[in-house]
């Protein structure tokens, strides 16, 4: 019988040249996104690590109480690093009526954390912001662009805080999403019944919030949202403010995560 040197037993080789130069083609593309992927997961780790710092705890210290400090939510230092931006109801929450009770940031984290007794210079009720100022040294300041890229639905998003406050201790936790969609704060109710008072006004000059896929936390409130390539603040975490306008007729919370966008954080920090 006649050789065949292009098959062994009668079978021809599944590969020629032509399939091997596919084969190769596909192991060089391979590399290329494994090599981009590896570039892009070390540029977002070293994005965490600057941001992480710049994120502190608000809450408030009372020396009769146990445990005396209470960690209420979440901040990040703006500005000459002497001030701190966080939503207005977790300042509002975080101090009772309690004599020698002292609204603080917490900065640092774990046990070598240290408490700064801070005082609430400006607050936005209507956009649920808040601007502190801190005692002690200054700190390193979240970078503020003068005016962020537009925010577009499918933008990828990261943000960083004190989830369940100090169950998990203070050790900053960040999250990773995207903006699913961008809708007003409030939406009108079935009947006039279902509104109260803060629904009311939020409905007369509605405003637009982020809406995130991704899961956030109670002590989440007031945690820097932003760009996971350059660290760039996009917005602030809210988990309270806005699910009472967009989710007051659910029985049960949808879990979904909202942000006020970094604009109105601008605003409030103008001529401060």
């Amino acid at each position: 019988m006649q050789s065949n040197k292009s098959s062994i037993n009668g079978l021809k080789p599944i590969f020629n040249k032509s399939s091997n130069a596919s084969i190769s083609g596909l192991i060089l593309l391979l590399v290329f996104w494994s090599s981009f992927a590896t570039a892009g997961s070390e540029q977002f780790e070293s994005v965490v690590e600057r941001i992480s710092p710049l994120v502190v705890g608000v809450g408030s210290y009372l020396r009769t109480r146990t445990p005396a400090p209470l960690l209420a939510g979440t901040g990040f230092v703006v500005g000459d690093g002497y001030h701190v931006i966080t939503n207005d109801h977790v300042v509002t929450k975080s101090l009772t009526d309690e004599v020698g009770e002292e609204l603080v940031v917490f900065v640092g984290k774990g046990r070598s954390a240290e408490r700064r007794k801070a005082r609430l210079l400006r607050r936005d009720a209507e956009h649920d912001l808040a601007l502190l100022r801190i005692s002690g040294t200054s700190l390193p300041a979240f970078p503020l662009a003068e005016n962020s890229r537009t925010v577009r639905e499918g933008r990828q998003v990261a943000f960083t805080g004190f989830p369940i406050g100090v169950v998990l201790g203070l050790y900053p936790v960040t999250h990773r999403g995207y903006v699913s969609s961008i809708s007003p704060v409030a939406i009108p109710a079935v009947s006039s019944g279902q509104l109260n008072v803060e629904m009311v006004k939020r409905l007369r000059d509605p405003f637009l919030v982020y809406q995130l896929d991704a899961t956030a936390y109670p002590g989440n409130s007031g945690s820097p949202l932003y760009d996971p390539e350059n660290g760039e603040l996009l917005g602030v975490i809210n988990k309270v403010f806005v699910k009472e306008s967009k989710e007051s007729l659910l029985e049960r919370p949808s879990g979904i995560t909202y942000a006020i966008p970094a604009r109105y954080v601008r605003e409030l920090l103008k001529d401060k």
